[in-house]
């Protein structure tokens, strides 16, 4: 399974807000500038991300966007699903309450390890929060590595 920049841009862009918690709203110009993403690409995340709840937006001078839940609140699963829909490495197992995925799967053995790949993955995003990512990126910085640039 491989995340598009959706998800990869939207996870930096919100790690990003979870530096500037309860600093104040950042604008999406000063993420752009900072992570290297298009402002229109931005733009496009953080309406997805808004609607669903997860930042709200201050306009203005100073405005911008912000998290209103804590960094420990927030897990990287949440971000992931907004913006790239449910995590799973084939169709057939992105929904098994439905079965017309595929007209074999009563009796497929491989949508069994797709599914044990699907669980696997869920249970490792929705582990980590934004706060886990703070808190690896405050060791780095004692090292002198600086963690909020990544170009992944």
């Amino acid at each position: 399974m491989k995340l598009s920049t959706k998800g990869r841009y939207g996870l930096r862009a919100m790690f990003e807000l979870a530096l500037n918690y309860e600093k104040g709203p950042i604008s999406l110009h000063s993420i752009s500038k900072r992570q290297d993403i298009s402002l229109n690409y931005l733009e496009q995340l953080f309406s997805q991300l808004k609607k669903a709840g997860l930042v709200k937006s201050v306009r203005g001078k100073q405005g911008g966007y912000f998290i209103e839940k804590e960094p420990k609140e927030i897990f990287v699963g949440e971000i992931l699903a907004i913006l790239e829909g449910e995590l799973a490495p084939t169709e057939c197992v992105k929904d098994l309450s439905k079965d017309d995925n595929c007209s074999y799967a009563d009796y497929c053995v491989t949508r069994t390890i797709y599914n044990e790949i699907k669980k696997s993955i869920h249970d490792v995003v929705y582990s980590i929060n934004l706060q886990d990512m703070l808190d690896e990126h405050y060791e780095n910085v004692l090292t002198d590595i600086d963690t909020s640039k990544c170009y992944c």
